[in-house]
């Protein structure tokens, strides 16, 4: 199984990115998938999560109105449009994917709940 995150870039305050995650090597109808994203110097934090095929989403409160998930579950791709993207968004962005679907709703936004994860996107915002 393999995820591979791309689409990341340098871009300025106020423009939108559309980040793409491919999914391989299995099937990932049913699995939660994740976004997460990882500043210089801190921890991986939890960005959105696309559960129950897609039918379901949630969003940290820090991107909710900005950002959205969503996937093409045949595909298998995983997308985060990113819009009205400020300086402190600028991270590696990671996606991620459960098993099975069985991340719980109290756990989405810890790391430890997925298996899979891709290799990271850049993005840098510039005020």
């Amino acid at each position: 199984v393999q995820l591979q995150a791309f689409g990341g870039g340098l871009v300025q305050a106020g423009d939108s990115l559309r980040l793409s995650c491919a999914a391989s090597g299995g099937t990932f109808r049913t699995s939660t998938m994740a976004w997460f994203r990882q500043a210089p110097g801190k921890g991986r934090e939890f960005v959105a999560a696309s559960r129950r095929s897609g039918s379901t989403t949630n969003y940290a409160d820090s991107v909710k109105g900005r950002f959205m998930i969503s996937r093409d579950t045949p595909k298998n791709i995983l997308y985060l449009q990113m819009n009205s993207l400020k300086s402190e968004d600028t991270a590696v962005y990671y996606c991620a994917a459960d098993r099975g679907g069985n991340v719980i709703l109290s756990s989405i936004a810890n790391p430890h709940s997925y298996t899979y994860w891709g290799q990271g996107t850049e993005v840098t915002v510039s005020s």
